[in-house]
């Protein structure tokens, strides 16, 4: 199980990593976020979801891509009556 203070943030090379929750089964797997972009993983996962290094380019995130992101857009109210 990797250590969370010696990996990085597949999606955008972020060092600063929550430990979420770990598995009911201690030692299987943990759920790690990332404190920039707020990717969430279950260390469990295959390597390109878990690796920088393998994480598909095209949805990696710099921090200048960060940095000019929009807004993410509001939820709208429920629908009544459905």
């Amino acid at each position: 199980m990797p250590d969370p203070t010696s990996t990085v943030c597949p999606r955008c090379a972020y060092a600063e990593l929550e430990h979420v929750h770990s598995s009911p089964v201690p030692g299987v797997w943990d759920v790690l976020q990332c404190g920039r972009c707020l990717y969430m993983w279950r260390t469990s996962e295959p390597a390109r979801r878990t690796r920088r290094e393998d994480y598909p380019e095209s949805f990696r995130l710099s921090e200048q891509d960060m940095a000019n992101a929009g807004e993410v857009p509001t939820i709208p109210p429920l629908r009544r009556g459905h």
